[in-house]
């Protein structure tokens, strides 16, 4: 991990899509005027042909994707989170996941990583209300190359994608020749004493805490869980049989996020004990990321005391 590179998610999907853009005359970019933000400048100014801005009319995006992929093609309506999960919900369930439309939402602004933008921009809720509708596929990358491999891996699945990506910069954890799959977790560090499975832009606080507990005399096992549907239900019941503790780390509501997720699975099983690091179902404000996640106990220093704890 180097802390020295830092990239955020979003730049990641706006280089990689304009890749994909280029390789397949069929993927287009639906803009909600936020193009910006989201970094589909580079694809509106390379294809724009394969571009279209609906002004800030997210529930209209939707439909006209839905209406674009009916026509074979792979729309990605690009907008922030909190707009594209909950302005768009009742089209992204009504008109693209009943049909089962080949619609992608590549939403910024997942998470407090908008932090002094304030609680209207902050998401805390998207991947929990989308991982609850039929036929659609939650990802949150958890650095720059995670996101560029998860897009194309997502413009390569036929069905409904969401896709979740930081504002702040955050640590780069991979190289390029990273692999990925969707619906597998990517296990970074082996452990048998407590498991610690992360998403996005907490993976790097899983790692760093990792390290510390090693120190300790603490063996933790990291997974990068980056996509929570179809959650990686295997690695999970491998955590439960070989380790029996485990810690999930997220920025999002712990209520249906990642840690709901891994705690169906963790109830029927009935066997290990799970503590969840998230946003604590409260708001957030205009404040410093980091301090908005010290608000929630999204830190390092909590996820040692916490298997601490549990040994």
């Amino acid at each position: 991990m180097s802390e020295m590179m830092k990239k955020a998610t979003r730049d990641g999907f706006g280089e990689e899509i304009v890749v994909l853009g280029k390789e397949n005359p069929d993927i287009l970019v639906v803009d909600v005027d936020i193009g910006k933000s989201c970094k589909t400048g580079a694809f509106r100014k390379e294809l724009p042909e394969q571009y279209l801005n609906v002004g800030i009319a997210e529930q209209n995006a939707a439909g006209v994707a839905a209406g674009l992929a009916t026509c074979g093609k792979i729309p990605f309506v690009v907008t922030y989170a909190a707009f594209g999960s909950m302005r768009m919900c009742e089209m992204i369930r009504q008109e693209i996941c009943y049909p089962h439309l080949n619609v992608k939402i590549a939403c910024s602004h997942g998470g407090v990583t908008p932090a002094n933008d304030g609680a209207s921009h902050q998401s805390i809720e998207d991947m929990g209300i989308l991982r609850s509708i039929p036929n659609m596929t939650v990802i949150m990358p958890a650095d720059y190359w995670a996101a560029r491999k998860l897009v194309r891996a997502a413009a390569e699945l036929n069905g409904p994608v969401y896709l979740r990506f930081t504002r702040d910069a955050i640590p780069v954890l991979y190289d390029e020749n990273a692999k990925f799959e969707i619906g597998k977790a990517n296990q970074l560090r082996e452990g048998k004493d407590v498991a610690i499975i992360a998403n996005g832009d907490t993976v790097r606080l899983a790692l760093q805490a990792a390290e510390i507990l090693a120190q300790k005399g603490i063996s933790a096992r990291v997974l990068d869980m980056h996509t929570i549907k179809p959650l990686d239900t295997a690695a999970v019941t491998d955590c439960i049989s070989e380790i029996g503790k485990i810690i999930t780390v997220e920025d999002h509501n712990i209520l249906n996020g990642l840690g709901s997720a891994v705690a169906d699975v963790v109830a029927e099983s009935g066997k290990a004990v799970l503590r969840r690091v998230g946003i604590q179902d409260q708001f957030g404000m205009s404040a410093p990321y980091d301090r908005l996640l010290a608000m929630n106990g999204i830190t390092v220093e909590h996820i040692v005391e916490l298997a601490e704890e549990l040994q």
